[in-house]
């Protein structure tokens, strides 16, 4: 239990600061829909360009981070060594794909479908390596438990972004001002701003972190490089793979949807949208993330390692399920982050919902062959899955439109989650309580089809009402089963 406290504080520190900054960046959702109508196809844009940038920060870190958290715990290794040898290899990596990528930017953007706005290109693509770069300082900190700084640094640039964005998205074409405050009645927003705006908070971000930048004076060690990168390539493709299970769909939708590129881009515009909604889980799966890694890592010699995966597992699914009532439940008060002609695509809300929250499992999962450095399990695992959400994709988008996305990325995860479970369990076994695990799989479950029903059928008020009930009751079964009050501190002395 001390163990699990310990994970649940730097978890509450990070899903907290995860929270406030996903809740401020959730700004730029109402304030991008509502500068860019659905059926203008800008927000399809910025959601096909972003897919490419999930794609390239897992390239350009080439999963450096976990075997950062690996070597910096590893017997024998010297922790100021592997983290100046890993800033060293990242800032080399993405300062030398920054030149090619500039020296090849025409074809290179005339193959993504922007041959009219490279800039968009050269834009994201700078910015996305410095963002590949900054991963090691980032994860420093984690390494260092220092949650705090790690939070504010990222709220600070949220902050930032969206005060931008207000300011260049809003403010200056509402009083007919171009980028320089100069009153231009004919001026036209661009959505490259967008892209201008993340690379100055971005920028601002690396300055901030100055100080951990001067690891670089450890030097480089050769033989620690080799021996991670060994360790890192099967996460490379593993993480390549598995971001393509969230990024795959908004790269391929306008290939292969069956209409024109602008009815292409409105229509991707809309599920980006409405999929901005199911990223809360998203967030909780980071937030679990950013604590969980070092702390395996750090108890991977404790006898008792076992037991306490098995519960983090229990307890992740608790609250993911918990979470995802919740959205459900306040559906038709959270659509309000988005524009309302973006709302036909919030049938595919619960649909993400549940493919992020496999997602999650099969985080939680893949330590067994990290443990065991048997990492390249990960690429196979993550690649079946890319392959199947690809083929769903391929077949079913010019039919289906962004609800084939939705549950080619559902299927995806299901795939993946369960290849992992069965082979890990030879490897590297863990008695998950599957019973309970499946127990509260089955009441959220049986409560969403209640809140289902009360949102089709009830006034807004009679329906917030009736689910907040239902979310009461899945938290009371949570309470009895697994979070007696009298074990709770404070609360429990008057339950004793």
């Amino acid at each position: 239990m001390p163990n699990l406290k310990s994970l649940a504080k730097d978890t509450a520190i990070y899903g907290l600061s995860s929270i406030v900054a996903r809740f401020i960046n959730y700004l730029l959702v109402p304030i991008q829909t509502a500068r860019f109508a659905a059926s203008g196809g800008e927000y399809g844009v910025i959601t096909n360009v972003y897919a490419y940038v999930s794609i390239l920060i897992i390239l350009l870190t080439f999963g450096m981070e976990t075997t950062f958290f690996r070597f910096m715990s590893k017997e024998g290794e010297q922790p100021e060594r592997i983290y100046s040898t890993t800033l060293r290899m990242l800032a080399t990596t993405s300062l030398l794909s920054i030149v090619l990528v500039l020296a090849l930017l025409q074809p290179i953007a005339s193959a993504m479908g922007y041959a009219d706005h490279p800039e968009y290109v050269a834009v994201m693509y700078i910015t996305v390596a410095i963002d590949a770069f900054m991963a090691i300082p980032f994860a420093y900190l984690r390494y260092q438990h220092r949650p705090v700084k790690f939070a504010a640094l990222k709220i600070i640039n949220i902050l930032l972004n969206i005060t931008l964005n207000l300011l260049y998205l809003i403010v200056l074409p509402t009083l007919k001002l171009n980028p320089f405050g100069i009153y231009d009645d004919q001026f036209t927003l661009d959505v490259a701003f967008v892209f201008y705006i993340n690379l100055v908070c971005t920028v601002c971000s690396l300055l901030l972190l100055w100080k951990e930048l001067r690891g670089f004076r450890f030097g480089f060690d050769g033989a620690a490089c080799r021996r991670m990168l060994k360790y890192t390539w099967p996460l490379l493709v593993m993480g390549v793979a598995g971001q393509l299970n969230q990024a795959a769909s908004q790269i391929l939708f306008p290939y292969f949807y069956d209409g024109s590129v602008e009815e292409a881009r409105a229509q991707l515009g809309i599920y980006g949208a409405c999929i901005k909604i199911a990223m809360i889980m998203v967030m909780i799966t980071q937030a679990f993330r950013f604590a969980y890694e070092p702390f395996v890592f750090g108890k991977s010699k404790d006898k008792d390692n076992r037991e306490t995966y098995a519960q983090a597992m229990k307890f992740y699914v608790i609250f993911t399920l918990l979470a995802f009532l919740c959205v459900m439940g306040y559906l038709d008060v959270l659509k309000f982050i988005i524009g309302q002609s973006y709302w036909e695509g919030l049938k595919v809300v619960p649909i993400v919902m549940a493919a992020e929250i496999m997602f999650g499992v099969f985080f939680n999962l893949s330590f067994w062959y990290k443990l065991t450095d048997r990492t390249i399990w990960g690429a196979y695992f993550s690649g079946i899955g890319a392959l199947v959400l690809i083929i769903i994709d391929v077949l079913f988008i010019p039919r289906f439109s962004y609800m084939a996305c939705a549950w080619a990325g559902f299927v995806a995860y299901a795939t993946s989650m369960m290849l992992s479970y069965f082979i890990g369990q030879h490897y590297y076994k863990i008695q998950y309580p599957l019973k309970d695990i499946f127990i509260y799989v089955a009441v959220a479950a049986l409560f969403f089809v209640g809140i289902t029903i009360s949102n089709k059928f009830l006034p807004l008020w009679a329906e917030l009402i009736v689910n907040t009930g239902i979310i009461v009751l899945f938290v009371a079964h949570i309470i009895y089963h697994d979070l007696p009050l009298k074990n709770l501190p404070v609360i429990g002395k008057k339950f004793k």
